[in-house]
């Protein structure tokens, strides 16, 4: 992926749900817009991101599996609107 992130989020060796949490909390330090890129060996984080996404304000342009390393690339939302 050629996308050049605003932060960049290593969670490798971290047990679930550990990779969505660091991850939300990433998140919440980024202007809306910003993009996050988060490392993680957990296998259920494939899932878990792609929940909290559908849950969420935020967009996740693409995420891959590179050998035992998933990655993930989220796109902060703005403010829901009120």
């Amino acid at each position: 992926m050629a996308v050049q992130p605003d932060d960049v989020l290593d969670a490798r060796g971290l047990p679930c749900p550990l990779p969505l949490l660091k991850a939300k909390q990433a998140l919440a330090r980024l202007a809306p817009g910003q993009l996050l890129e988060v490392m993680a060996t957990d296998a259920g984080s494939w899932r878990d991101f792609e929940t909290f996404i559908a849950q969420s304000v935020h967009e996740m342009p693409a995420r891959e599996e590179r050998g035992d390393v998933f990655h993930y690339w989220i796109r902060k939302g703005g403010e829901p609107a009120s």
